[in-house]
């Protein structure tokens, strides 16, 4: 097989062209060979580890964490407990986010239950709040 261009590889692991520059500009990707043409050639292991990056944002990996992971990934001498760790830390994070957006949600409850809605908005106590 003969490889494939950005587009077909952009297509394949379902994310956009600009996706596979920036990843190779941030090491997540190695740099593809060229045709003769001058156009990338990537192979079916580019569409994995595309695919691996894309699964693992979707998780609420960063793209330093998804760095590591591949790292981790490439070493056969990697114990899969170093992953699971990785994986367990990463659901504490989410549920610190979980908890502050519950805070801001309350927040924000108190604050439209407090406002009436009605009258000049320089009486808007939802803009008098955030103003102090």
């Amino acid at each position: 097989m003969e490889g494939f261009t950005t587009g077909q590889l952009a297509k394949k692991a379902g994310v956009n062209i600009e996706t596979i520059r920036y990843y190779e500009r941030r090491g997540l990707l190695p740099k593809p060979g060229r045709r003769e043409s001058g156009y990338r050639q990537y192979s079916d292991e580019s569409v994995k580890r595309v695919q691996f990056i894309r699964h693992a944002k979707e998780l609420g990996f960063s793209l330093k964490e998804i760095h590591e992971l591949l790292s981790l990934r490439h070493d056969p001498g990697t114990p899969c407990s170093m992953v699971k760790n990785r994986a367990k830390s990463k659901i504490e994070d989410i549920e610190a986010k979980i908890r502050t957006l519950q805070g801001m949600k309350k927040a924000l409850v108190k604050l439209t239950n407090a406002c009436s809605g009605k009258g000049p908005l320089k009486g808007c106590t939802i803009l008098n709040v955030l103003e102090k």
